[in-house]
């Protein structure tokens, strides 16, 4: 049998072609949620662009029959538009109905009284909507398309114990056949000894070959100055400096040292080895807390305030690489000779907000999207269509801090990314789970 469903705005804003993921079942938007996107429509933000997608779709789909009646979908299933939100008096009790929420709420709840033999569902990515609905017994469920289950989620890493000798044989072979149960491009193994996990070895897996092979040893020789630290750092750097693979997501808890991996290998990348034309850094603009209201100056003074944990980034990095060139000489200083202003200058560097990023093409740039977590799939979308020949793109985040409404940790676009890409030649993904800033920042991060 059928089913109805009744769509809130968020669902619709999340994702502009909603109405087609229902199949053959009856959907329905309130009028309410009309009102609801029109007032967005003027946005330029992401919100106010989805807004008028849905608007154009709707005002294309009224030209085959009356919305009030019921429009047919692509998908078979049947499309209108619902007028009626006031169910009875006894609703006044139970709900403020000059609420948009509750007036929703109230178009569910009189189809399901308008149809006691058909399943009414309220579909809405707000919590309090679908607790607000099940209390007066509407069944009420999260959107689902394009939702990950993150307990799941593609680690990239496969890890084996084994012994102190076979860790030995492979250390002298550097190849061995896949017996792991390894399945995916550039996936990695990670063997290590029994009550000895410091003793490891991490490999990465050749599917065309069914072949797992030692990468280099990145504890040891350094990228832009500095080391992995641990296994999942290793491979990390190993994806990150690879040119066959196009797209890399990186996650992990604060002080993983993602962002860090991310700008090293960039540096590398584009200063030393001039594999790239330019390192673009970009992240969205979201405040943590209060935002602190209008910053006056150009475009890159605004933007400075949400760059800096970047900024605080690149100087550890020249710093460090300073170090490592001065290492065995006589200096008296311990800034670097080249300082971050001098590379963006030089235009070796780019600080982009990435709100300007739709439109553009990127051909031949390292671009690192930094706190990823915080883009829907259709923006993440818009970002990797960006990239041109010979572009890489990397994706850093954690999908525990996500300050977007209606986002978590399944239905953002870094996860949807790690998941999705898995098994896709030119595409890598690992997530870091040591935190390596220092204890304090490793404790708060496992407690808070």
């Amino acid at each position: 049998m059928k089913k109805i469903f009744v769509l809130d705005t968020n669902v619709l804003i999340h994702d502009p072609n909603a109405v087609y993921n229902f199949e053959k079942n009856q959907i329905v938007i309130p009028i309410t949620v009309i009102e609801e996107i029109d007032s967005l429509k003027k946005g330029m933000d992401e919100k106010g662009r989805n807004a008028r997608f849905i608007s154009r779709l709707l005002d294309k789909l009224r030209k085959k029959n009356s919305l009030s009646k019921g429009v047919k979908t692509k998908t078979g299933g049947t499309l209108k538009v619902s007028l009626s939100h006031k169910v009875s008096e006894d609703l006044n009790n139970d709900l403020i109905t000059d609420k948009n929420d509750n007036l929703i709420i109230g178009t569910a709840l009189h189809l399901q009284i308008e149809n006691p033999n058909t399943e009414v569902i309220l579909v809405s990515k707000d919590a309090n909507v679908r607790i607000k609905a099940d209390t007066l017994g509407i069944k009420a469920e999260n959107y689902e398309h394009e939702k990950v289950n993150f307990e799941e989620l593609y680690t990239g890493i496969l890890k084996h114990e084994t012994s102190k000798k076979e860790l030995q044989n492979l250390r002298e072979e550097l190849e061995i056949k896949n017996t792991f149960g390894l399945q995916y491009y550039n996936q990695f193994l990670l063997m290590y000894e029994k009550d000895n996990f410091g003793n490891n070895i991490v490999a990465r897996y050749d599917k065309d070959e069914n072949t797992v092979q030692v990468i280099e040893d990145y504890t040891k020789n350094r990228v832009w100055g500095i080391r992995a630290l641990n296994p999942e750092q290793e491979a990390s750097f190993e994806i990150l400096l690879d040119d066959d693979i196009k797209i890399v997501s990186l996650l992990g808890m604060a002080g993983t040292g993602k962002t860090l991996l991310a700008l090293a290998a960039g540096l590398r990348k584009v200063i030393e080895e001039e594999k790239y034309s330019r390192l673009i850094v970009t992240r969205p603009i979201f405040p943590l807390g209060k935002d602190i209201g209008y910053l006056p100056g150009t475009k890159e003074e605004k933007y400075d305030p949400w760059m800096q944990p970047i900024y605080d980034n690149m100087e550890i990095l020249l710093h460090t690489k300073e170090q490592q060139k001065n290492l065995g000489k006589k200096t008296s200083s311990s800034k670097p000779n080249t300082t971050m202003d001098d590379y963006l200058d030089f235009g070796f560097i780019q600080m982009e907000p990435l709100t300007y990023i739709r439109g553009r093409s990127l051909p031949d740039q390292y671009l690192i999207v930094d706190e990823a977590q915080n883009l829907t799939p259709h923006e993440m979308k818009t970002i990797l269509t960006r990239a041109g020949d010979d572009t890489k793109v990397v994706l850093t985040g954690d999908p525990y801090q996500i300050d977007i409404p209606y986002l978590d940790s399944e239905s953002n676009g870094l996860s949807i990314v790690a998941e999705k890409f898995k098994d896709e030649q030119l595409a890598g993904h690992v997530t870091l789970v040591k935190g390596e800033r220092s204890l304090l920042a490793a404790i708060a991060a496992k407690y808070l």
